[in-house]
């Protein structure tokens, strides 16, 4: 499919179906900040200054992972460039699924454990997120590019000793996958892309709606400081936030599920690292998917 073709019909039809669908969702009482407040309370209800967060989350519990987790072993393995929080279980055909934004591993929680049943399931946390180990600022937002984070999983695959493999990513999660095929064609078995659409295509197709409803798409690529003090003010609010306009489906995420989002998510080093992904996303991957290797240049 050429680009003309996927800008005239492809973005517009989602942007047909998710936008009102979102508009009935909130209308029919889907969940809101104040209903999250309510039903899953946050360990820090009150807005405070950001220079008294922590830069990393506090440790994880084994009791809750092999609650929310079970039968899948934890641990942390060194790329090039980042240090990466991992879970895995099985022994059949090796399958990395990688998360997106604001999430962790734990987004996969309700399939993971049954794929584990016939595949190697392998669940990072994506370098910023998480557990895993948050790096600086970099020149051009580099080190938060979706080549860097495609890379940290190539590098933990081959440390588990899968050369080859499937791999499957939702949201910041498919566009690291996209650019891991593009990058790295020779590790990839099959890739499944979920509920995305290519980045460059929705700037180019911008308009009200989409920058109303997807206000974090334009807000986090602000310089900093501006948007890392913004979301340090409250966090966890801002975090259940996004969690309320992405998530349809009330009661998907539970009290502990929702601590553990908010755990990850309500540190300096976390939100720098939110906000160095989309800029990188908005700047230097951008750049390089001009250059060449758009999702209708590769058939994904």
């Amino acid at each position: 499919m050429n680009r003309r073709v996927f800008a005239s019909t492809g973005i517009g039809a989602a942007l047909t179906a998710v936008l009102p669908r979102a508009a009935d969702s909130q209308a029919k009482g889907a969940p809101s900040p104040v209903d999250l407040d309510r039903n899953l309370p946050s360990s820090r209800p009150s807005p405070t200054a950001c220079s008294t967060m922590p830069e990393i989350p506090d440790l994880p519990s084994d009791v809750l992972s092999q609650k929310l987790l079970p039968g899948f072993r934890r641990q942390r393995i060194h790329t090039s460039g980042a240090e990466i929080n991992v879970l895995t279980r099985g022994t059949g055909q090796p399958l990395l699924l990688i998360h997106g934004h604001p999430e962790t591993h734990l987004t996969w929680r309700k399939i993971a454990p049954a794929l584990a049943e016939e595949y190697t399931v392998v669940l990072p946390d994506l370098r910023g997120y998480g557990d895993s180990s948050k790096p600086g600022y970099s020149p051009n937002h580099s080190d938060y590019s979706f080549r860097a984070m495609a890379l940290d999983q190539v590098e933990v695959m081959k440390q588990l000793g899968h050369e080859r493999f499937m791999v499957a990513g939702h949201d910041r999660g498919g566009r690291v996958a996209h650019r891991l095929c593009l990058d790295h064609p020779e590790v990839v078995e099959k890739v499944a892309l979920l509920d995305i659409a290519p980045t460059l295509t929705m700037y180019e197709h911008t308009n009200k709606e989409f920058a109303t409803k997807y206000v974090w798409w334009f807000l986090q690529i602000q310089p900093s400081p501006m948007p890392e003090h913004l979301i340090g003010l409250d966090s966890a609010f801002y975090l259940r936030d996004h969690l309320a306009v992405q998530g349809k489906t009330p009661g998907c995420i539970s009290p502990e599920v929702m601590a553990e989002y908010i755990r990850c998510y309500c540190c300096l080093g976390t939100i720098r690292a939110v906000c160095e992904d989309y800029r990188a996303a908005a700047g230097i991957d951008l750049g390089s998917l001009c250059a060449g290797g758009r999702f209708d240049d590769v058939g994904v």
